[in-house]
Order: C-alpha cells, then sequence, then structure tokens
C-alpha cells in the first residue's frame, strides 16, 4: 500500500508526515513533547485521560491528539496556557483519589503521573472528600495491586485484550466506583505481566520484585531473554552483583518487542543468585562415588587428562540455550580433536531441515504485525513463542489479517482465526505433502480427518492474499514436512504477494546452534558411537549417558544429567556473559553482562577454551567474548563481516541473510513424506481437548523452578481465601494449603472485608 505524504504545522514549524498518522505520535517524533495516560501506540485509542488536547486551527474546541489523524495542511498547536490550563485541571482530577505515597511506591522513580505533575510543580488540589481508599491485594501469585493508585487509563485492559487476547483483567463498577479488576478477584491467565508493564503508575506491581529497591537504586543493562526463541529484548536490573527484576527494554530504549515480556522472561530470573548454583568444580574421583568441590587449576587438568584417554571417541554436545559463542567454542574443540562428527545439538525437536531448504527469506515481526494473510501449521506459539502470538493477535485485530491455523491441538490462537484445520493426531506429514503437492490433496485428506473443500478453502485465501503472506512452521512437524514446506513456499509467490517463512524452534538460540554447527549429527548417534563426553548444558534423556566412561560437564546446577558426570564445571549465567543469541528472525542480538559471575563460575565458551588449551589446542579466541565472536563471523557464512558494534542498537537489528534456494530439490523430503503417509492407519481420531493457559508456560524446569512463584502456576494457581497475605505465605510450593496459626489469624480479615477498611466513619 503506497504512503500518501504530506505537510502539517506543529508550532508554527512545517514537518512531514504520512496522511492518516495519528498526531500525538507525530508531534513526540518532531520533538513536541505531549504528556499522556490512556495513549499507547498501537492499542486502539481510549481517549479517557484527556491530557493530550492540542489546539488545531478550524475545530472549536481542544482535541484529543490521540484520536486525530493527521490531514493535508493542518495546523497544531501543543503549547499553550488554554492548552495548560485544561491539563492542569486533569492532572488534579487525577489525584482526586491518588494517595500521595510517592515514597513507598515500587513505582517511584518511574512513575508517568509523578513525572507529569512534577514538571508543573504546583497543581492544585481542591477536593476535601475522602479519598476512596482500598487496601493493596493480591490478583495472582506474581501480580499485586494497589488499586488507590489507579488513574483509570486501561492500558492494562487493553493490552490484556488485544495483545494477549485473554480479557483477564477488566474494569467493573460505574463512575467514582470503577476499579480495575477481575472476575473472582483473581487472575487465571498465562501471567504474562504486560499489565504491570504498562501502568502508568504503582496500582499493579512485581510481586516477585515487590519492596526489593528503588529504580533509581539499579543498574539497567540491555539484553536478551534466555528462554524464547523470538529473542525479546529486556532490561536486567541489578544492584550490587544480585538480579532484582527484568523489565521489557522499552522502557529505557527502543526494543523489538517494545513493552512485551511473557511470564519466563519477567519473572523466571531468580535463579540467576540462586543457591543452589553450583559454586565450585566438582569431581567424582570414582564411578558411585560423590562430587567433591576441586580447584578450577585441578579440575581442568582432571578433566583434560581423561578425556585425552579417548581421542577419536569423544562426543560433543552443547545446549541450545548457550550463547552463539559458546556453541561455536564447542564446534571449534570438537574439531581441534578430531571429533567433529561427533558434535550434536541437544535440542527438543531440530529444525535444521527447515533452514537448510528454505526458498524465500525469514520475516522479522514487525512483518507478522502488518501481514495480510498468516498461515500456523503446527506450533503453539501462544505456550512456546509469545511474541509471535502477540504479533498475530495484532495483526487480525487491529490490521485485519486473514490468519489459518493448522494444528492437531484446537490451541487458543485459533479463537483468532479465520479457518482452523484440525488434523488428525499424527497427521502433519500428509498435510506437508498435500500443502507442496496440492494434487495429493484427495489422497491424504481422509488420512488427516479433513474435507477437500476446507483445503480449497486455505488454498482461495492464499490466492486472494496482497501483499505479506506469511507461513509459520511449528518445531512438532518431521525433517521432511519441515523441507517440504519451507521448499516449496515459493510457489506461492506472485507479483503482488510476497511469500515469507517463520519458524517456531523451541529454545531462545536452536536458530543459531542450526546456524553454527548445520551438519550436527543427532544426540542418540553421538552418545552411541563415543565413549567419554563433554556437555554444555543438560540432556532430556540423560539416561543415554549410563554405559560412557567419562562425562564432563558444564552447568549451573545439579540436574539429572550431572548424576552421570565424573566432573562439573560451575558455568556462568546469561546475565554473567557477554554474547550474542540468535532469534527465530534471524536477528543477532547481544547478551550483555549484568554482573560478575557468581562464585566460581565461567562462561561456557572460557571453560571450553581451557579444556582446550590444557589439550595442546589454542582456539585462538584471546580469552574475549568478542574474539570469539570474531572468529565465528570469519567461519560461518551468514554472519560474515558482524563485528559487536553492529549490533549495538537492536531498535535496528543485525539480520544474518540464509541462503535461499531459488528452486530447491526437495524430492527427497517428497518422497520421505510419502512413505510415511503410505504407512499411516486411519481414523487416528482427533483431539478436540484445547490446552489449559500455562501448560508449557508455567511448567516447572531447571530455571524456572528457582523462582518461587512458578510452583503455584504449575500447581493450577490456587485462589487464596485472603487476598491481601502474599499466595506463598498462604500455600505450600506443591500447591497444598499451609495449615498455620498465621494464615488462620490473617483470613479474620477476609475478602468481603476489604469496603470496611481504612474508612473514615
Amino acid at each position: 500500500m503506497s504512503i500518501e505524504p504530506i505537510k502539517i504545522t506543529i508550532n508554527g514549524k512545517e514537518v512531514e508526515t504520512e496522511k492518516g498518522a495519528v498526531l500525538i505520535d507525530v508531534c513526540r517524533e518532531n520533538d513536541n513533547n505531549i504528556p499522556s495516560f490512556c495513549y499507547y501506540q498501537d492499542l486502539t485509542p481510549q481517549a479517557s485521560c484527556r491530557m493530550c488536547l492540542v489546539r488545531i486551527d478550524k475545530m472549536p474546541k481542544l482535541q484529543t491528539s490521540c484520536t486525530i489523524k493527521c490531514t493535508d495542511g493542518m495546523v497544531v498547536t501543543t503549547q499553550s496556557s488554554e492548552i495548560e490550563k485544561a491539563q492542569r485541571a486533569m492532572g488534579e482530577f487525577l489525584l482526586a483519589n491518588h494517595p500521595l505515597d510517592c515514597p513507598v511506591c515500587d513505582r517511584g522513580g518511574e512513575c508517568e503521573l509523578q513525572e507529569v505533575i512534577f514538571d508543573w510543580g504546583d497543581v492544585e488540589e481542591r477536593f476535601t472528600e475522602y479519598k476512596n481508599v482500598q487496601p493493596e491485594k493480591y490478583l495472582s501469585p506474581i501480580v499485586a495491586n494497589d488499586p488507590q493508585r489507579c488513574i483509570l487509563c486501561k492500558r492494562c485492559t487493553r493490552v490484556c485484550d488485544e495483545w494477549m487476547g485473554e480479557d483477564a483483567i477488566e474494569a467493573g463498577n460505574r463512575g467514582v466506583n470503577t476499579v480495575i479488576g477481575t472476575y473472582g478477584g483473581w487472575l487465571n491467565c498465562s501471567q504474562c505481566g504486560n499489565c504491570i508493564e504498562v501502568c502508568p503508575t504503582g496500582t499493579l506491581l512485581d510481586g516477585v520484585y515487590r519492596h526489593e529497591t528503588r529504580p533509581w537504586e539499579l543498574d539497567q543493562t540491555i539484553s536478551t531473554d534466555t528462554y524464547s526463541s523470538d529473542g525479546m529484548q529486556l532490561s536486567i536490573g541489578s544492584r550490587m552483583g544480585e538480579v532484582h527484576r527484568i523489565v521489557a527494554r522499552d522502557r529505557y530504549v527502543n526494543g523489538l518487542n517494545g513493552e512485551f515480556l511473557d511470564v519466563k522472561a519477567r519473572f523466571a530470573h531468580e535463579f540467576i543468585n540462586h543457591p543452589d548454583r553450583i559454586k565450585t568444580p566438582l569431581i567424582r574421583y570414582s564411578k558411585g562415588g560423590k562430587l567433591i568441590p576441586a580447584t578450577w587449576d585441578n579440575a581442568i587438568k582432571f578433566a583434560a587428562e581423561r578425556l585425552n584417554e579417548y581421542r577419536g571417541s569423544i562426543g560433543v554436545v552443547a545446549s541450545p540455550r548457550i550463547t552463539n559463542e559458546s556453541i561455536f567454542a564447542l564446534g571449534r574443540f570438537a574439531q581441534e580433536i578430531g571429533a567433529d562428527s561427533q558434535v550434536a545439538v541437544s535440542d527438543r525437536q531440530s529444525m535444521a531441515a527447515f533452514y537448510a531448504n528454505m526458498s524465500v527469506p525469514l520475516c522479522s515481526h514487525k512483518d507478522i504485525r502488518h501481514a495480510s494473510t498468516i498461515i500456523l501449521i503446527g506450533g503453539e506459539p501462544e505456550e512456546e513463542q509469545t511474541y509471535t502470538a502477540k504479533q498475530i493477535r495484532q495483526a487480525v485485530r487491529n490490521g485485519g489479517a486473514k490468519f489459518i491455523v493448522v494444528n492437531e491441538t484446537p490451541i487458543r490462537l485459533k479463537t483468532q482465526a479465520s479457518q482452523f484445520v484440525h488434523l488428525n493426531q499424527g497427521s502433519y506429514d500428509p498435510f506437508a505433502l498435500a500443502f507442496a503437492q496440492p494434487d495429493a490433496v484427495r489422497a491424504t485428506a481422509d488420512t488427516m480427518g479433513v474435507e477437500a473443500s476446507e483445503f480449497e478453502e486455505l488454498f482461495d485465501a492464499i490466492n486472494a492474499t496482497e501483499g505479506d503472506l506469511i507461513v509459520m512452521v511449528g518445531n512438532d512437524l518431521s525433517p521432511a514436512a519441515q523441507a517440504a514446506i519451507a521448499g516449496c513456499a515459493a510457489m506461492l509467490g506472485t507479483e503482488s504477494r510476497r511469500v515469507l517463512l517463520h519458524p517456531l524452534p523451541h529454545y531462545n538460540n536452536s536458530a543459531g546452534a542450526i546456524d553454527i554447527l548445520p551438519n550436527a549429527a543427532s544426540v542418540a548417534d553421538v552418545t552411541s558411537a563415543s565413549k567419554a563426553f563433554l556437555i554444555a548444558g543438560s540432556l532430556h534423556e540423560p539416561s543415554v549417558l549410563s554405559g560412557a566412561d567419562f562425562v564432563a560437564v558444564q552447568e549451573l546446577f545439579l540436574t539429572e544429567t550431572t548424576e552421570y558426570a565424573d566432573i562439573v564445571f560451575p558455568a556462568a549465567s546469561f546475565a554473567e556473559v557477554d554474547g550474542t543469541f540468535t532469534n527465530n528472525a534471524g536477528n543477532v542480538q547481544r547478551v550483555r553482562k549484568s554482573i560478575e559471575p557468581i562464585h566460581q563460575s565461567k562462561p561456557d565458551w572460557m571453560i571450553t577454551a581451557l579444556l582446550a588449551r590444557e589439550l595442546g589446542h589454542d582456539l585462538g579466541f584471546e580469552f574475549s567474548a568478542s574474539g570469539v565472536f570474531r572468529a565465528l563471523a570469519e567461519f560461518v557464512p551468514q554472519y560474515e563481516g558482524l563485528r559487536y558494534p553492529d549490533m549495538k542498537d537492536e531498535s535496528r537489528p543485525a539480520v544474518i541473510k540464509h541462503q535461499i534456494a531459488v528452486q530447491p530439490d526437495i524430492s527427497a523430503a517428497i518422497a520421505a513424506l510419502e512413505d510415511s503417509v503410505s504407512g499411516m492407519a486411519l481414523g487416528r481420531g482427533k483431539n478436540d481437548v484445547m490446552p489449559p493457559i500455562g501448560h508449557k508456560l508455567h511448567r516447572i524446569t531447571t530455571m524456572t523452578g528457582k523462582t518461587a512463584q512458578f510452583h503455584l502456576l504449575a500447581n493450577g494457581n490456587p485462589k487464596p481465601d485472603n487476598l491481601l497475605v502474599g499466595p506463598l505465605d498462604q500455600f505450600n510450593l506443591d500447591g497444598s494449603r499451609k495449615e498455620t496459626a498465621e494464615t488462620t489469624e490473617a483470613a479474620v480479615v477476609g475478602v468481603g472485608d476489604r469496603a470496611h477498611i481504612g474508612v473514615n466513619n
């Protein structure tokens, strides 16, 4: 769609913009700051705070700039005594019920209301009525609520609806009695915390960080999410070597995800400073013995001597959670010791076949938001790639995109879909065959459990698309299905239709691992062919190590994998290292050290380099993360020429260019699909049960389990009897109730008594 350029005048200065742009955005982009509370870019306008008032020539009264679209020749005034008087009056109304408790408010120093009122300095307070006092309470294990601070901007309700599609939080009552809350008083949602992030005051609070520090006491470090393959940007707030909170990067500087984060990225960070972190290297001197603390020198020497005994039979396994630099170091280590054919990545489901057969480029997350048609094949983005899911929801709701879901499970995103193709269980292979070769539809329809007309509807939607068509592929598809879909995507394009791909790999650096180790073998193949192992991270099935002669593991915690280890090296977390992750859109993003490595931990790449040096091999990294990346960029074609300064500003990300095959040969993939389909039995049935919210997001893992609130979420998010007392004080971590005198005593003040607390009679 072509953009029509226009000119408008703001405070006597002529500026260029595009027709239909939102006036408040244009003013702010041209250094004319306009206060607002309810407005939030790319959300439906609310126009309730009345703070963004401006004067527009030929209009009879002041206008809310958040609802005005720019037209050619418009003349706007943003500052005048008339406008300031109106804004001061609105500020006075907002403070009518707002407690002046900034010194004890968690939002103090970051509160938008505080900043606006402080800018004026002398707002009158002429209201003498009693304030609408209500006690602070909990809405969930990780969301606290101080309702008397609310200014009813309703940002939280809109992001819950438009970003998350959950409608878990909403405005209740009317007039002066209006409050923000939730049905039954308890949030049963994905617990993303975006309502906390966008709240301009201290109404909604982070229950994990609450009352720990003041914002100005924290050192802010921009980094990248360690959980999701979306590569969300975030800001780590640390103080004196301890990470206290994580917020979205956009609070301080623009990032690709704005102020969006999910529950794991925002709250599941307590593993970083957890007391269970491995503190020193540990050596098991005899099979079946205990792990004994050791010095780094002794540990490196011990591991090198044992590994040297198994030259030619050493397997190397990299975690898709560690940085590109650490993965590259492991690959270089294997190459140096002659084990380059015995390297694996411990990914749950690899998407290497997808990347090897791409016929069109990858899309950006911005492309998703503005796409015309989106086809999701497999996967469950609302649980595993939450920012992708948010962009899909906004593309449908705010952009009018067509959204087609192809899945074996009625995932929650299907409620936003214009078409849901519900496959029989285990039917992605026949779907991929029919998608790549439409002539095969009738032969495979019964196997898939769908009507041929459903495919006709799908292809009609594709053929009617003008603009961007995005094909998303989940990691639950077989390698052959991934290859066929990625390879046939180019055939869907026309002069008026651009086709883009979007993979949904499982982990934060699954994509980087594929780029750096494209020929990695499976973990099963490596473990069956090796007697000794160097493993960074943990394995999904550690029992495959039961027959190993020697196992060295680099880890943060003692896990099931370290039970088989002869030596364990304490690895540093993502908050303690410099490096890079690569996300599912091909963005290479910086991971920056927020705190020094705790205890005696070291970055994974450094541990690998120390082992290599002890074995007589210099990996040539000069013991700096930037040196490792420089070597990586020289070795991996997609990263050629990249350096850390190129990744300085992730609002303009460094995007690697994957090799695009003009006419990829997917005949082998098609043959594999045909073999698979021919052996499938009919009547395997459908899964008609929609999975509950958080069934993957809230599950307990090695890292999320170190944040106590996640145990309550994973055990059904039980609602306490008393919302005024923190849920952790009322429940055991397994979700069972605590039967203590304290709980009984606290319950004397119940939910029904809230209206009477603090009222002046």
